[in-house]
């Protein structure tokens, strides 16, 4: 039996979030099942996504725990839009963007729960760990921890076009239409983001020359 996986085998050959046009066909059948009540095809989906919610999830809120209960939280919320009789979901090959939609929406809820109940400088929210379904063990500690630091020195619009693009794994179309904003300004926000993780990242190296004020523009 094909593994859910085998939808990605040709990633190489596309933007990341993008799928060749066979592998969309199979992704789109297996959606429709899922949306009948496919069991089998329900729990391709999950695996499929599964751990690109989470990713997404955990790099926000930053607790494993809270995180599982995002993605639990989403995806109960698929399943009732897959079983609505109404049409609740309609197959249109823009499931990941309203997947993620759903998702961020989900984030930006529980984080602004967060904020009601902790402080910035609360110690058990900047001691989490960001590197959940990535393989960190190559990566230096020290490095971690700048590359942690320097995210929560972002604003949120910068943090959320990182996190969909490297957590979520969705090409920029994808993105824009998650967020619906214009493709171009996703574009710019994203570069300008690497350009103030970059920055912020170097000026915690003491191994790393000091950025210029033209470099922080």
């Amino acid at each position: 039996m094909r593994q859910p996986t085998d939808l990605h085998a040709e990633d190489h050959v596309t933007e990341p979030g993008e799928h060749p046009p066979s592998q969309s066909a199979e992704l789109s059948r297996t959606l429709e099942a899922a949306a009948r009540g496919d069991q089998a095809a329900w729990r391709a989906v999950i695996d499929l996504y599964g751990k690109r919610v989470f990713a997404l999830a955990r790099s926000r809120v930053r607790r494993a725990d809270l995180a599982e209960e995002i993605a639990q939280s989403v995806f109960v919320t698929v399943a009732t839009k897959f079983s609505d009789p109404s049409g609740g979901y309609t197959e249109q090959g823009r499931f990941e963007a309203w997947l993620f939609r759903i998702a961020i929406n989900r984030v930006r809820d529980e984080l602004r729960r967060l904020k009601r109940h902790a402080t910035p400088t609360d110690p058990e929210v900047l001691g989490q760990s960001v590197h959940a379904a990535s393989n960190t063990s190559s990566v230096d500690s020290d490095t971690l921890d700048r590359l942690r630091t320097a995210m929560l020195a972002l604003s949120d619009p910068d943090r959320e076009v990182i996190e969909l693009r490297h957590h979520a794994g969705l090409s920029f179309a994808q993105i824009a239409d998650t967020l619906q904003e214009p493709l171009g300004t996703l574009l710019a926000r994203h570069h300008r983001a690497l350009r103030k993780l970059k920055a912020l990242i170097q000026r915690t190296d003491p191994d790393s020359p000091r950025p210029t004020e033209e470099q922080d523009q």
